[in-house]
């Protein structure tokens, strides 16, 4: 019998493969596999459903990341997709793979960060499950939203001469990670943190970007496509110019950098520009959206329009500094590359 190795295909095309024939026998099934949430109608509001799951060793390394910063994170990044749809997140569960090695008191700290991030979105607790794990701490949490059907934004709506923006800046998740790894690494009683705490934060307690659609949705603007940027700035533009049938353009220096995750890469020998692009967790939103809402845009505070919607056959580009002209690569997070 053959055997693929999974690596081969990565994580997407793991799921592309084992999804390809599915056929919906649902009415109120509207969208599936291939989004950042699923989609159902149930009548005047539509339902969006997400799951995400956080494995300990692969996810999440608690040398030095606090239980109820862990929670905290693990709830918001399934409200990051509910918001990468234009809707509202509403309700979760949270299931849980539990080794002997954790006390009551330590996933009573888990829960407490799930629950703030609860309380801070207003989102409800409405059930899960728990089991033993012989492998480590096992999160899975599944977030419902909802979502006027007129309001609904895709990954497959970009179209030519669209304008490419998103929020926040990039690569500051992936620094604050290296930033932890290092004085892991180095084993240090008194980790070197000063001035860098902005870093940590991104990594350790990130928040989901519902600001922004609250100043997009006064602006008067609605995105023709969107993801959160979870897998990588390269990674997920690339999933909204496959999806649209479309290519794109952007521009290194339109990029937003923080300034401690550049002196840090500077630090560390890493090119920054690289981390922005291929570095993951950063849950900002990245979105296209009419040439005609420039001006629009403009007063949108933390926002950046980095570049914009090109004919397929131009590819996906990434414009340097001096002019040259480099295709963007998915290589941003990929769950089973070696």
């Amino acid at each position: 019998m053959q055997r693929t190795e999974i690596a081969t295909m990565g994580e997407f095309g793991l799921i592309k493969h084992l999804t390809k024939d599915i056929k919906h026998v649902q009415p109120s099934t509207k969208k599936g596999v291939g989004d950042d949430c699923a989609v159902m109608d149930f009548g005047s509001k539509k339902v969006l459903m997400t799951t995400d799951m956080l494995l300990e060793g692969i996810h999440f390394n608690l040398e030095y990341v606090p239980l109820k910063h862990l929670g905290y994170k693990a709830a918001v990044v399934n409200f990051s997709d509910i918001y990468a749809m234009n809707g509202t997140p509403t309700q979760i569960t949270v299931s849980l793979g539990i080794s002997k090695r954790f006390s009551v008191e330590d996933i009573e700290a888990l829960f407490s960060g799930i629950r703030l991030a609860c309380e801070r979105y207003n989102v409800d607790l409405v059930g899960g499950d728990t089991c033993a794990s012989m492998t480590g701490l096992t999160i899975s949490i599944t977030c419902l939203g909802t979502a006027a059907a007129k309001d609904i934004v895709y990954r497959n709506g970009a179209k030519l001469n669209d304008l490419i923006c998103v929020s926040g800046n990039l690569g500051t998740a992936y620094m604050g990670l290296q930033l932890l790894e290092r004085e892991r690494i180095a084993n240090a009683e008194q980790p070197d943190f000063a001035g860098k705490e902005y870093l940590l934060e991104r990594q350790l307690k990130p928040e989901a970007r519902r600001d922004i659609l609250e100043a997009l949705r006064k602006a008067g603007v609605k995105p023709t496509a969107m993801m959160d940027v979870s897998d990588g700035l390269s990674s997920e533009l690339l999933h909204i110019c496959t999806q649209s049938g479309v290519g794109c353009c952007i521009y290194e220096d339109k990029l937003p950098i923080d300034f401690q995750a550049a002196a840090l890469a500077e630090e560390m020998n890493l090119n920054i520009v690289t981390c922005a692009l291929n570095g993951g967790e950063d849950y900002e939103l990245l979105f296209t959206c009419s040439l005609d809402d420039y001006e629009k845009l403009i007063p949108v505070d933390d926002l950046y329009m980095i570049g914009h919607i090109t004919k397929p056959e131009y590819g996906c580009n990434l414009i340097g500094r001096n002019g040259e002209e480099l295709t963007l690569k998915a290589q941003g997070w990929n769950a089973f590359q070696e």
